[in-house]
């Protein structure tokens, strides 16, 4: 399954008619259109599941050590923002 999104316009004027279109409700967007439900269900039940087996198995240690990493590299190693 590819991680595209769906094919939208490419002209701005159809992209717009397009986007009012599902606002408004004249148009349906189905972003699982063309795909099978039974299938877009249980990839959904294992993305819903798989963070927190993740969470259950991991030791508080390991858990600190996977935060401390994400801060600092969101943050940097001197633990100021960058913005």
């Amino acid at each position: 399954m590819s991680g595209k999104a769906p094919k939208r316009p490419r002209d701005a004027n159809q992209l717009a008619k397009s986007v009012v279109d599902i606002a408004t409700g004249t148009v349906e967007d189905d972003p699982y259109e063309g795909k099978d439900p039974a299938a877009v269900e249980l990839g959904r039940r294992g993305g819903l599941k798989g963070g927190a087996a993740r969470a259950r198995n991991l030791s508080p240690e390991k858990r600190r050590e996977i935060a401390r990493a994400a801060a600092l590299a969101r943050w940097g190693k001197d633990g100021h923002s960058k913005g």
